[in-house]
Parts: structure tokens; sequence; C-alpha cells
């Protein structure tokens, strides 16, 4: 664990150098699935160092957001989920909030990972001996009353089709104690990790480049990941319900009141 960390955090550090020599400058950019679903000359050549990093020193498979390197994590064996530039929109309006994170994966769990924020001179990383952030220690909040919590909604649906983010802003505006938006999940997981937020929830399915990294560091700095059910969250999980563990089914309940198929 601790070399797939170092790799993980070698990887994403190397990628997030590439992409930040075109952060606030001129770039080109496409769109994927609709008008505001971007893509850019930095995210693809961000993940390419980030892939060829890996490479050199793993055959594992890679499943990585942008063209070329798709596809579902592998139930068994060893992995990569890459998320080159995870809130390509805050990169392209030169907001620094935005990440390059990988994640190793052993049998559809993660195991090491790292999220690099070098607009903000931020290092996350954790294998199997808890997170840290710029190599300090680093754990959940000790918060145990939701209406006192921070929650980060995540996610945001196909243009034009946001009912599930809005039943899921509308919960969390009515039973916690504040919300957030970061426009990159991997961050906001991230900040849940380092107590700096204490909740964070998304009712559809993130996409594992999106997720795995940040739910690493989630689980080893002691907080708590599980589907809408409560069960332990996995790749292909329908939701993700993050929070410090000291009050978890409050949180659950916010998400359920969102979750309009829940039963």
């Amino acid at each position: 664990m601790d070399d797939a960390q170092a790799l993980a955090k070698r990887a994403a550090k190397r990628g997030s150098a590439v992409a930040m020599d075109s952060f606030r400058r001129t770039v080109g950019i496409e769109t994927k699935a609709h008008k505001n679903d971007l893509v850019s000359e930095a995210d693809r050549a961000a993940q390419e160092r980030v892939i060829e990093t890996l490479e050199a020193e793993s055959d594992a498979a890679i499943v990585a957001e942008e063209a070329g390197a798709e596809g579902a994590v592998p139930a068994a064996g060893r992995a990569w989920a890459v998320d080159p530039i995870d809130g390509t929109a805050n990169f392209l309006r030169g907001i620094r909030t935005w990440t390059t994170s990988v994640a190793a994966v052993e049998d559809g769990r993660p195991v090491a990972a790292a999220s690099v924020a070098p607009a903000a001179e931020d290092t996350y990383a954790a294998g199997a001996d808890g997170t840290r952030l710029n190599g300090d220690r680093v754990g959940v909040s000790d918060r145990d009353d939701v209406e006192t919590f921070a929650a980060a909604v995540l996610g945001w649906g196909a243009h034009g089709d946001r009912a599930d983010y809005s039943r899921l802003a509308s919960a969390i505006v009515e039973r916690v104690g504040d919300m957030r938006r970061f426009g990159s999940m991997q961050t906001a997981l991230a900040f849940v990790a380092a107590g700096s937020l204490d909740a964070a929830i998304t009712t559809g399915q993130p996409n594992p480049w999106d997720s795995l990294a940040g739910v690493h560091l989630i689980r080893e700095a002691g907080g708590r990941v599980t589907d809408l059910d409560g069960a332990e969250w996995r790749h292909d999980s329908d939701a993700l319900v993050a929070s410090n563990g000291r009050c978890h089914e409050d949180v659950l309940a916010v998400a359920r009141a969102a979750a309009d198929d829940w039963e």
C-alpha cells in the first residue's frame, strides 16, 4: 500500500503540474455530452502525463475520465482511477478549486489515493495508515449535530435535467446547518477528510474517477461513506453519502429525503 500511495501521489503531482502550466491561460476547449460538459487540452495533457507515470511502474488497468481510457473498474485485481482535472469548469474560469486525483483500486475497493490541488498548494494523500494534508495527519470533524454541519451537494445533472440535484439541495438547506457547492467532487470529499466539511452527498451514481480517491481519503481519516441503504459504498453504488461518521444516520435521512425512489 505504501508503494501504491507513493505512485498515486507521484502521478497526481506530475499531472497537476502539467495542468497548472495552462491554468489562467488560453487553452483549447471542446464539449462532450452537452454544452456545459467541457474538456480542455489541459485535461488531455494532464491525463497523458498521469498515465505515462503509472504505466512506467505498473501494469494494472487504468480507468480515466478523458477519451481513450474510459471504462468500468474491474471487479477483481488492481486498477487505477484517474481524473486529470476534477473541476474543469472551475479551471477554465480561473477558479482555484480543482484537483488532479489518482486512486489505486484492488478488487473494486480503493486502497490508496492522492488528490493534488496545485492552485491551492494542497496535496491530500492516503494509503493504509491515515490521511495526510501536505504531509500532516488530518481527520474528519468532531461535530455530532447535523444541524451544525456544513454539507456539500455533489454532482450535477445533464443540462436541463436537474430535478435530483434540486431535491438534494432543498433537503440540505432544510435539514443541515449550511450548504456548499464547489464544482469539484474530489475537492469536496477531500474537505470532508480534512474536517473542513462535515458531509457530502449525491443521490446519483458518481463516476469512479470523480469519487474513488476522495472516498479513500475520508475512510482513512476516520469518516464513513455509504450508499442510501447505509451499506459500504462501492464504485458501482447508486448514490454516495459521506460524513464524519458521528451522526451518519442523520445525514442518510437527508439524502433519503431527496431520493424520491428510495424506500
